[in-house]
């Protein structure tokens, strides 16, 4: 393998080989070019083990250590080198004065409680909330509070920083230098310094963020009370249409309609799936027939039962009135 890796270019910096008179032939098929490049890869990572194990290591308790040479190969990058962002005024000011910056402790010995306390932060040192009585001067104003003045003056100082930071944000943006964790919302930043103005919100945009801000409580804005002039929002969807409930002449009618049109859609569309011309005769004829019948039976029934029922004349004939008339008369004489 030794003899091989000689025609091999390795990069040891990048752990990388490759053959630059290795060229594949005729266009093989897929399997045969798979396997030759299976086998053209292992050649190369033997060279690369080779050239690794030829260098000079340390013996540790994980094993031996090398140390790889700086690379030979110049890879390309996939995003353009970051230009150089611009100094700020402070930078040009330290720089013309000659002001070095140094690093400062994140502990600090505070004098008025005698602890260790953050420089900056919660509970840092020299707090101004943590001052009970502030000495007047002659220069103050009778009348003025000195804590409320504290606070105004702080509140200017944190003003005047972030000024002079969206003022360094925009010498930067001119440049092409945002910082990697401004640049995807400097469009939307007013101090990008590009000619392109922002997106102005329109009128109904900001009803409909409105309405949404308005209806986003658990009842739905119904008891949030009311802005001076603000408007309901609007009703973009459709509303739910119910037939009345008592019929009439006008929209009471609508129910009927309806049905009627279902109905007649379906007969006509599929009337020779629902309704059998043919069957429905036969079956009318057939249960005609049936009634007949019973009918014919019941009949036969019933007079058969009446004359069961019908009372036997006696053979023997009844003597008529005049018989039992002149019979009388007789006895009486």
């Amino acid at each position: 393998m030794g003899e091989q890796s000689s025609n091999f270019e390795v990069d040891l910096g990048n752990l990388m080989a490759f053959d630059p008179h290795h060229h594949f032939s005729t266009p093989p098929s897929r399997e045969e070019l798979v396997k030759e490049s299976i086998q053209q890869g292992t050649k190369l990572v033997q060279a690369i083990a080779d050239s690794l194990f030829s260098l000079t290591s340390t013996e540790d308790r994980d094993g031996p250590i090398v140390k790889l040479p700086p690379p030979t190969t110049r890879l390309p990058r996939e995003k353009p080198l970051p230009k150089p962002r611009p100094p700020t005024k402070w930078e040009e000011f330290a720089k013309k004065k000659g002001i070095k910056n140094y690093k400062k402790d994140k502990q600090v010995f505070d004098e008025q409680t005698g602890t260790w306390k953050r420089r900056y932060g919660y509970d840092r040192v020299n707090d101004d909330n943590d001052v009970p009585i502030i000495e007047a001067k002659l220069t103050d104003e009778p009348g003025q509070d000195p804590f409320a003045k504290r606070r105004t003056e702080k509140k200017q100082r944190v003003e005047k920083q972030e000024k002079n930071r969206l003022h360094n944000l925009k010498d930067a943006a001119k440049v092409g230098a945002l910082p990697s964790h401004v640049q995807l919302a400097a469009t939307a930043l007013p101090i990008t310094g590009t000619q392109a103005a922002p997106k102005k919100i329109s009128k109904d945009e900001l009803g409909n963020v409105a309405g949404m801000a308005a209806t986003a409580t658990a009842s739905g804005g119904k008891f949030d009370k009311k802005l001076a002039g603000e408007k309901p929002a609007k009703h973009d969807k459709k509303y739910r249409k119910f037939l009345p409930v008592v019929e009439g002449s006008g929209m009471g009618s609508l129910e009927r309609q309806q049905t009627d049109k279902v109905l007649n859609k379906l007969l006509s569309s599929n009337s020779h799936n629902i309704l059998d011309v043919n069957k429905a005769v036969n079956f009318y004829n057939v249960k005609k027939d049936k009634k007949r019948k019973h009918q014919g039976k019941d009949q036969g029934k019933t007079s058969s039962t009446s004359s069961k029922l019908k009372s036997k004349k006696s053979p023997y004939k009844k003597m008529s009135k005049k018989g039992s008339s002149s019979e009388g008369k007789s006895k009486r004489n």
